[in-house]
């Protein structure tokens, strides 16, 4: 997540990397930056051995575990998270600030970006925004939930969509525009009752009134105007903060206490992640 809130922000190209091995884009001229919460990440097990075997620039991000071993037995360096251990998606704050901090030892990034996110902690009121994600809890409880953003919040939306499958329980969507209006929308078309009806399904659309393409929001609202002819249920949520840095944080606060309080409506524990952890046990085995 950390690295998706980089992307979002655009200072320098950030790629980030889910799976086992090194982006197409590594080589010499990189900084690999492996990030764990846990320490015990396969994938980012995997690529940081990969980075170490190449020889490429490699700093660590963790709480511990495998991957703080590995970063001392390489002397690599490593960011150590503060405790107390915490859900990671709870973490993102803390993540997030301490990558800035080391693309900024790196004069990869003006330190004003770094000064800025320092202070979102004084001028974001996370609580303010609980009363808005418990009323948007209660309209997609029982609904499949669909998060469409402009293509410069894809990276929010997919925070979203995580928090609601992670805390809730619940499956749920995400796209941007005008991407999904090039394919998409036709699902929408006389909503199929074999698949699902439509009053199952829920449509949240987060915009940025103030810095969005100005045929983006026009976009927005016709496919709102399409979708509700459909008897989808949709809604705007238009994004807080003044600055960038702000919209993606009190954005995805608002979606943190949205999957909070769904989860409390559908009456399981937000912390648990028993279904993961399964995998994680079986993928274990031999």
């Amino acid at each position: 997540m950390p690295g998706e809130i980089i992307t979002t922000l655009r200072p320098i190209d950030v790629f980030p990397y889910k799976s086992y091995s090194l982006p197409p884009q590594a080589g010499n001229d990189s900084l690999i930056i492996c990030v764990s919460y846990s320490g015990n990440t396969e994938e980012t097990i995997s690529s940081f051995q990969m980075a170490i075997d190449k020889k490429l620039p490699v700093i660590t991000m963790t709480t511990g575990g495998k991957l703080e071993e590995l970063s001392k037995k390489y002397d690599v360096p490593c960011v150590k998270l503060p405790k107390p251990y915490m859900p990671p998606r709870l973490a993102i704050g803390q993540m997030t600030a301490g990558l800035l901090k080391v693309l900024e030892n790196h004069r990869l990034i003006d330190k004003k970006i770094v000064n800025e996110i320092l202070k979102i902690g004084n001028s974001l009121k996370a609580k303010a925004l609980e009363p808005k994600g418990k009323s948007l809890a209660k309209k997609i409880f029982k609904k499949i939930p669909i998060i469409y953003v402009s293509r410069k919040f894809m990276e929010i939306a997919w925070i979203w969509k995580n928090s609601l499958n992670e805390t809730a329980k619940a499956i749920a969507f995400s796209n941007y525009f005008p991407e999904l209006n090039h394919n998409e929308i036709v699902g929408f078309e006389d909503v199929n009752k074999d698949q699902i009806s439509c009053k199952k399904i829920y449509v949240l659309i987060l915009r940025d009134m103030e810095d969005s393409h100005p045929r983006i929001l026009k976009q927005m609202e016709i496919t709102k105007n399409i979708i509700e002819k459909e008897g989808v249920k949709v809604e705007f949520v238009n994004m807080a903060g003044k600055t960038m840095m702000e919209k993606i944080f009190s954005s995805t606060i608002l979606g943190f206490w949205t999957s909070y309080h769904l989860a409390l409506l559908y009456k399981v524990d937000p912390t648990e992640i028993k279904t993961i952890d399964e995998f994680k046990k079986q993928l274990k085995k031999d």
